[in-house]
C-alpha cells in the first residue's frame, strides 16, 4: 500500500513552532497518579522510546476489545435473563482489570519518559493524544459487557448516546485549545480508568450476577448511565466556560465565530447521520449489531479527532467536513428512502472495514511523515555517540 503524503509543507512548519501547553489541576491526577507514575518511570530502560510505551498501553486496550468481541459479541453474556448465551470466563475479568490499568499506567509514563530520556517532539503528543481519541469509545462499550443487556442492563440505545458523550467530551478538550492554545485536561479522564479497573477486579472476585441490583429503583446500569450524563452536563459548560474565559482575557487565538467552531461541524455531522441510520434503519441496526456500530462510530470520530489535533498543534485551519462523512452520508441517504433489510448488516460492516483502513493508513502515513520531517525514529531511541 503506498502512503501519500498527508502533511502539508504548512503544517509540518507550524509543527516546528509548537510548544506543549498544559492545565491539570485534577486532585487525583496530581496527588495520587503522578506521584505512582514518577515511581513507574523509573523502572522503565533508557533505550525504551516512549511511543512505543503509548502504543503497548493501547494495544492492551485493543486485546480487551476482541476478547469481548470473541465472548460477548452482542453484550448478552451477563444477562441472567438470556440463557441460551454462555457467561464471559471469570479469568478474562481478571486480564481486562490488569490490561486496562497497565494501559493508564502506560498512557501516564509515556510522556515521563520522553522527558527523561530528552526525546521529546509533537510526534509523542500527536501520537498519544491520536491514540486516546481512538480509546475514547472502549470505556462504555467495556461497561455494557459488564452489565449485559436485560432486565437489570440498559438499553443500546442509552449505551449509544453514552458513547457518543464520550467522545465529545474528548473533542471538547482538543477544541478548548484549538481556541485557547491551552490544553485544559479533563478530570474525568484518570477517575473513570481508576473506576474501570475497580469495576473489572469487582466482577472478577464476586462474578457479573454482583451487579444484577436495584438501588432506590435504579439498576446499577442505569446509575452509571445517570453518572455519565451528569459529568457531561459538568464537563461540557466547563470547556464552553475557558473558551469564554480565553475571549474576555484576550490570552486566546481570538478567532471568528465561525471560525472557533469549525472543528465542531465534522463530529457533529457523524453524530447526526449516525443517530439518523439507527432510527430509520428498516432493520434495526443498533439493536441487531451494536458493537460494530460503535466500532464505526468510534473509529471514525477518532479520524475526525486527530485532524483536529494536527491543526491546533500546528496552528492551521481546521477541516471543515471530514471527508469518511461523504460515503457514510450516500448510505444514510440511500436507507433512509429503501427497505434494505438485512443488506445493511453488509453495508455496516463493508463500511467499517473501510473506515479502519482509511484510519490505519492515515495514521501510518502521517508517523512516518513527522518522523522523517523530525528526523528521528518512531519506536526506537538512537544509540548516543
Amino acid at each position: 500500500m503506498a502512503f501519500q503524503q498527508v502533511l502539508s509543507d504548512k503544517i509540518l512548519a507550524g509543527f516546528d513552532k509548537y510548544k506543549y501547553s498544559a492545565v491539570d489541576t485534577s486532585p487525583l491526577s496530581n496527588y495520587v497518579m503522578h506521584p505512582f507514575w514518577n515511581g513507574c518511570v523509573k523502572l522503565v530502560p533508557m533505550w525504551v522510546a516512549p511511543n512505543l510505551l503509548t502504543l503497548t498501553g493501547f494495544l492492551l486496550l485493543v486485546v480487551n476489545f476482541l476478547f469481548m468481541i470473541y465472548y460477548d459479541m452482542d453484550f448478552y453474556a451477563s444477562s441472567r435473563d438470556q440463557p441460551d448465551f454462555l457467561p464471559i470466563p471469570n479469568w478474562l475479568w481478571l486480564l481486562c482489570a490488569f490490561n486496562n490499568f497497565m494501559g493508564h499506567t502506560l498512557d501516564g509514563i509515556d510522556g515521563k519518559q520522553a522527558r527523561r530520556t530528552g526525546t521529546s517532539s509533537p510526534l509523542g503528543e500527536l501520537f498519544d493524544h491520536g491514540l486516546d481519541s481512538w480509546a475514547s469509545f472502549f470505556l462504555p462499550v467495556a461497561m455494557y459487557s459488564v452489565f449485559g443487556r436485560g432486565e437489570h442492563g440498559v438499553g443500546v440505545y442509552n449505551v449509544y448516546l453514552i458513547l457518543l458523550g464520550v467522545n465529545f467530551c474528548f473533542m471538547a478538550s482538543h477544541w478548548e485549545k484549538y481556541n485557547t492554545g491551552i490544553l485544559f485536561l479533563p478530570w474525568g479522564y484518570d477517575f473513570s480508568q481508576i473506576a474501570m479497573t475497580c469495576v473489572y477486579l469487582i466482577t472478577f472476585m464476586y462474578g457479573y450476577e454482583f451487579w444484577k441490583f436495584s438501588l432506590f429503583g435504579f439498576t446499577t446500569a442505569y446509575i452509571f448511565a445517570i453518572t455519565m450524563y451528569v459529568g457531561f452536563a459538568v464537563s461540557i459548560p466547563i470547556s464552553l466556560w475557558n473558551i469564554y474565559l480565553g475571549y474576555t482575557n484576550k490570552t486566546g487565538k481570538m478567532l471568528s465565530l465561525h471560525e472557533s467552531v469549525r472543528p465542531l461541524v465534522s463530529t457533529l455531522l457523524l453524530f447526526a447521520l449516525m443517530l439518523t441510520w439507527a432510527n430509520y434503519s428498516s432493520y434495526n441496526i443498533l439493536e441487531q449489531h451494536p458493537r460494530i456500530f460503535f466500532t464505526v462510530t468510534g473509529t471514525v470520530f477518532s479520524n475526525i479527532a486527530c485532524r483536529l489535533i494536527i491543526a491546533q498543534m500546528s496552528n492551521t485551519r481546521c477541516e471543515l467536513v471530514n471527508w469518511l462523512l461523504v460515503p457514510l452520508f450516500s448510505i444514510v441517504i440511500i436507507l433512509c428512502f429503501l427497505n434494505l433489510g438485512v443488506f445493511e448488516f453488509y453495508i455496516l460492516t463493508g463500511y467499517c472495514i473501510f473506515a479502519l483502513g482509511s484510519h490505519i493508513h492515515f495514521g501510518v502515513s502521517v508517523v512516518k511523515e513527522m518522523c522523517k520531517h523530525f528526523k528521528i525514529n518512531a519506536f526506537s531511541i538512537p544509540k548516543k555517540e
